[in-house]
């Protein structure tokens, strides 16, 4: 079985080539073919696809935005019609959001890293509930967040044993 894929923004801004944001581009592509070939599936979180979307609108001039937006919009545009290699998440339900999002303060009031003076962002905590559902959903296959970010790295649960 192939195994499930959460894309994480820093990922997604190199795919889509976000100038300013694309620092690992090449290596994006080199690892995003490796997957491919390993017929791994791509899931795109809401969180990804927002905050992309905000990366996008708060960078360069305005004919550099729209560009950018446009590659985006075509991106995501393929994920919801089913012509892309990633599949758009489902946003989560106000049921499902009330269940974590207690979590939220204690996250984001602690460094989440010795040597980072920032918290755990709502939309990271977000992938994270989301990687521990499909994890839940899925206990046969192997689940992973793939980010440039070291604290989102982490989260990668090895396929069981049916």
């Amino acid at each position: 079985m192939s195994s499930i894929c959460l894309i994480d923004t820093s990922i997604f801004l190199n795919i889509l080539n976000v100038p300013n944001c694309n620092q690992e581009n090449k290596l994006v592509l080199d690892t995003f073919n490796v997957y491919i070939d390993g017929d791994c599936t791509f899931l795109l979180p809401m969180a990804t696809i927002i905050e992309t979307g905000n990366h996008i609108s708060q960078n360069g001039d305005g004919t550099i935005r729209r560009k950018t937006a446009q590659r985006f919009v075509e991106a995501v545009a393929a994920a919801f019609n089913g012509n892309a290699p990633w599949k758009p998440s489902q946003f989560p339900q106000t049921q499902e959001i009330l269940l974590w999002i207690d979590q939220f303060p204690n996250l984001a009031g602690k460094n989440k890293a010795p040597r980072k003076q920032e918290g755990t962002s709502f939309g990271d905590l977000s992938i994270i509930q989301e990687f521990k559902e499909v994890c839940k959903n899925f206990p046969t296959r192997e689940v992973f967040i793939w980010s440039l970010d070291s604290e989102l790295k982490v989260y990668h649960q090895l396929a069981t044993k049916p």
